[in-house]
Parts: C-alpha cells; structure tokens; sequence
C-alpha cells in the first residue's frame, strides 16, 4: 500500500520570521517517511509515516530575505501552485502590505474545500486578517505585536484575538502566539494526523516536549488590554 501523501504550502511573505517557518516546517517534517527513514527503526514503522511534499510560495521566483537566514527560493507562485492539503503562514511585519496577488490567492485557497487546514504562526493571522478569511473565528497572535496593534486602535476588529492561550484551533483555522509557539502548535498537528509511534519519534528526535495550550506563561504581556 503506497503511503499517504501529505502537500504543504509555505507563503513566503517579505522579512518573516524565519523561526516561524524554520521552526514549525521543520517539526512536522520529522514526521515524513524520508525523516523516519533515517532514523534506524524498522520497515514496519517507517510504513506509518506519510510521504510530505513542500511547495514553498511566492508572488514571483525571486528570493525572499527572512528575518534572518539564507535567501529562500520560492518553488511556485499563487498561479502554478498545485493543490494543497495545508498551508503554513510565517508571520511578517503586519504594518507591511501583502504582496501582490496575496489577498485573492489566501481568499480562493481557504474557500477550497480540499484545502483541511490553516496553520498560521506568529504574526500572520494580524497580517492576513484584512482579507477577511478569519472573520468570526478565534485567532492567537503575537501577545506583544496585539498589544502595540489594540493600544494604537488599529487591531482588526472582525476577529476574535485569544489573550491567553498558546496556541488555538477553531475550524480549519490553526493558529499559535509568539515565534516558539509555532512548535507547539506543529507537535498538536503531528499529535492529532500522525501515527502514535511517529509521533514518538519526532518528539525524541527533535528532544522536545511542546507546552500546553494554556496556561500561557506570557498571557500577563495583555494584561488590562482589550482585545474586542
């Protein structure tokens, strides 16, 4: 029986955060029958582990310079991209307007229903919420980046921002806080589509234990601010 395959899109936005992308990418990667393979365990356990393909996207095929890190090229545009199962969202500066062709793409993209879910990190749900795609929904950010944006009056309102959790789930809509969190939100994922045994490995090989949802240790960074 040939493996599940799983396809991943990555929205390269402009200056993201490369932990964002880095970080939670990398996790659920470990997870992939290419990763398992490498790490000594039998056939039968590495026939529990999906085949994962990425597709790393832009509004052209120029290099996109992170916060941090190496260029990274982009692999397809919002016209050529393939149809996905996911898409990633690192998060950019949110003051910085989306590229070019960005807002249609994010809008026919979640409308697809073969599209299961929205995994958005950090700062991205503050800077994709104008397309209106999150309207109604309860969406986690960066608690610090929320309290500049809800202090200046210029949160998007049609959202419903979560204070005090780590990272959140509502519908299709996966959403974590600060730039670590995007790794916890990436163990939930492994924890709720992988295999129990797979996800056993990707926790040692990675030497991590991911936090909770809530508590939020850094909930007191919105402390008196609101959020509605």
């Amino acid at each position: 029986m040939s493996p599940p395959t799983l396809r991943f899109g990555l929205l390269l936005f402009p200056g993201y955060q490369w932990l964002d992308a880095a970080g939670t990418a990398d996790y659920i990667n470990n997870h992939s029958r290419a990763m398992v393979k490498l790490m000594g365990v039998p056939q039968e356990v590495i026939d529990k582990a999906p085949v994962i393909e990425w597709h790393y996207i832009s509004n052209n095929f120029k290099p996109i310079q992170a916060s941090s890190g190496p260029p990274q090229i982009p692999t397809n545009t919002y016209k050529d991209c393939p149809e996905l199962d996911y898409l990633l969202i690192p998060g950019p500066n949110p003051a910085d307007p989306l590229p070019e062709g960005c807002a249609e793409f994010l809008r026919e993209r979640f409308a697809d229903p073969k599209l299961k879910e929205l995994l958005l990190v950090c700062t991205a749900s503050l800077a994709i919420a104008p397309t209106g795609i999150l309207d109604g929904y309860h969406v986690c950010s960066n608690k610090t980046v929320l309290r500049s944006m809800a202090l200046a009056g210029r949160l998007y309102k049609k959202v419903h921002w979560i204070g005090d959790r780590r990272w959140h789930i509502d519908g299709k809509v996966w959403s974590s806080a600060g730039t670590t969190a995007g790794i916890d939100l990436a163990a939930e994922f492994a924890r709720q589509h992988f295999d129990k045994e797979i996800v056993e490995l990707g926790k040692n090989v990675a030497e991590y234990r991911s936090n909770p949802s809530h508590p939020d240790p850094f909930a007191f960074i919105l402390d008196g601010i609101k959020l509605d």
